[in-house]
């Protein structure tokens, strides 16, 4: 395996934060559609069923259909590792208190 080592410039600082803002648009989506849903079943969305809300939302947010499979992967992952039923918010607001993804 090939490691390639990449300095990300200023110039392309704006256009990784406002993918970066779509990715905490569709964790924090996922993650209150989830907490609704075990709220009204008692059961836990898996990634598969998460991915079916998503689906077509890729091409409204400018991200890949590959990267929301991996958000939703990714939150379905974490809330069973971390057994909880909502995992936090996510933000791109550099005042926030705790800011991340940005």
């Amino acid at each position: 395996m090939k490691t390639l080592k990449l300095r990300i410039k200023d110039k392309h600082a704006t256009q990784l934060n406002i993918l970066a803002g779509s990715v905490n648009f569709v964790w924090n989506y996922v993650n209150e559609l989830s907490f609704k849903h075990l709220n009204r079943t008692g059961q836990f969305f898996s990634a598969y069923d998460l991915a079916t809300y998503t689906k077509g939302a890729g091409e409204y947010l400018n991200l890949h259909s590959q990267t929301l499979q991996a958000v939703t992967e990714t939150h379905a992952k974490a809330r069973k590792q971390f057994k909880k039923a909502k995992l936090n918010w996510r933000t791109n607001n550099p005042r926030a208190k705790r800011s991340s993804l940005g």
